[in-house]
């Protein structure tokens, strides 16, 4: 390895590590924004280009330096279509910080606030607001969308967070977001636990026609909670792959080991929690195209709790729904309905089975790996859509 290479891998490794989160109501200019921030368009899916919105996840990394300091932001561009709040959910689950961006001249909408909602149920508190496209407005306009913006987020989780006036499209006060993202505080990474690496993508490299002697493994993408992962590793993804066993279908936990990792487009040789990552692996591609393995966790083998079709948590429902143009007061839980819920990367619903004070147990279509103390957003079926009802954690 060239010894510039050598050095660059090493700056990235000792870089501060900061996951934001790029959330707000479709057309309102978040994936214009994050390629400003960071030189590229996070939309890399073929859907996604063709209709001008973000569907799944979109990530994009850069290094940000100012006056001296330096510091690796990993951005998750999360949907703001209203169907895609689970989506959404599973994008706030990564997430250190947060850029809510709203449009000035569109103002609030209900997905602003259901995103904002979202961000306090995944317990996101670090939030800068963006109140963008401020060329479209007067300055007139400007003070006073600005106000309604105050208006808005009194007596929320960002109540006192920073409003910075920004166009976009015009690379206005791109630097002082640049200058503010330096500014918050990086989380204290766990290094010491056994590795938590949470699989939010999962893809082929491989070009078609490939010669045999020179295809890459399977690779899977995300995020690491806590510990640290190596080349040469050997991790399980749990609850894994679904097979068929004497006519029933079950998920069967896969091994495989590390074979190199990326902190963005960066080789580094160990992954420590912090940043998008993405871990090259010895998995036969058919395992990991098209998000096959995206909701999983990764770990050293024999780590993970056993997968779960039930799942206990204590629960906040919120006051009203917020996703929905009309006000309307959310219910109380009942007994056999079926809640979406959103667990780390792993969207899945459950019917309620048992439900006491704050406490309620689902039965869950799907299985997922249920570790004390994660958090968990509550969707109900409200009209055709899922809207956002509340929030607990895993007991």
């Amino acid at each position: 390895m060239k010894k510039q290479e050598t050095k660059l891998m090493e700056d990235v490794e000792s870089l501060e590590m900061l996951n934001v989160g790029m959330v707000g109501h479709i057309d309102h200019g978040k994936t214009t924004l994050l390629s400003k921030l960071t030189g590229k368009f996070a939309d890399t899916h073929s859907e996604e280009l063709k209709r001008g919105i973000t569907i799944k996840l979109g990530y994009a990394d850069t290094i940000i330096e100012k006056n001296g300091k330096k510091r690796y932001i990993s951005f998750v561009d999360c949907p703001g279509h209203e169907m895609l709040m689970a989506t959404m959910l599973s994008g706030a689950a990564l997430i250190d910080a947060a850029i809510l961006v709203i449009a000035a001249n569109e103002g609030i909408k209900p997905q602003t606030r259901e995103h904002l909602i979202a961000l306090k149920a995944k317990k996101v508190n670090q939030i800068i607001i963006i109140q963008n496209k401020i060329d479209l407005l007067t300055k007139e306009q400007a003070l006073e969308s600005y106000k309604k913006i105050k208006e808005f987020v009194k007596g929320t989780i960002a109540e006192n967070s920073l409003i910075i006036p920004v166009s976009a499209q015009q690379n206005i006060n791109i630097d002082k977001i640049k200058e503010i993202l330096l500014k918050i505080p990086v989380p204290k990474r766990d290094l010491t636990s056994k590795p938590e690496f949470l699989i939010a993508r999962s893809f082929d490299i491989n070009r078609p026609g490939t010669r045999i002697q020179e295809l890459h493994g399977g690779v899977i993408a995300g995020i690491l909670k806590k510990g640290v992962i190596r080349i040469g590793d050997e991790i399980e993804i749990r609850p894994g792959v679904l097979e068929k066993h004497q006519n029933q279908i079950v998920y069967m936990p896969v091994k495989t080991k590390i074979v190199s990792v990326y902190r963005g487009t960066h080789p580094i040789k160990q992954a420590t929690p912090g940043g998008s990552l993405a871990f090259e692996t010895e998995l036969d591609n058919i395992l990991t195209k098209t998000d096959f393995l995206s909701g999983n966790i990764a770990s050293t083998p024999d780590n993970l709790p056993e997968k779960s079709d039930k799942i206990k948590i204590r629960f906040e429902l919120f006051p009203e729904v917020l996703g929905e143009e009309n006000k309307m007061k959310i219910e109380s839980l009942k007994p056999s309905e079926n809640i979406m819920l959103s667990v780390n990367t792993t969207i899945t619903v459950g019917q309620i089975i048992k439900i006491k004070n704050n406490e309620v147990e689902f039965l869950l279509k799907i299985p997922i790996i249920p570790i004390k103390g994660d958090s968990i957003g509550l969707a109900r079926n409200i009209h055709g859509h899922w809207r956002l009802i509340g929030y607990g954690e895993i007991i």
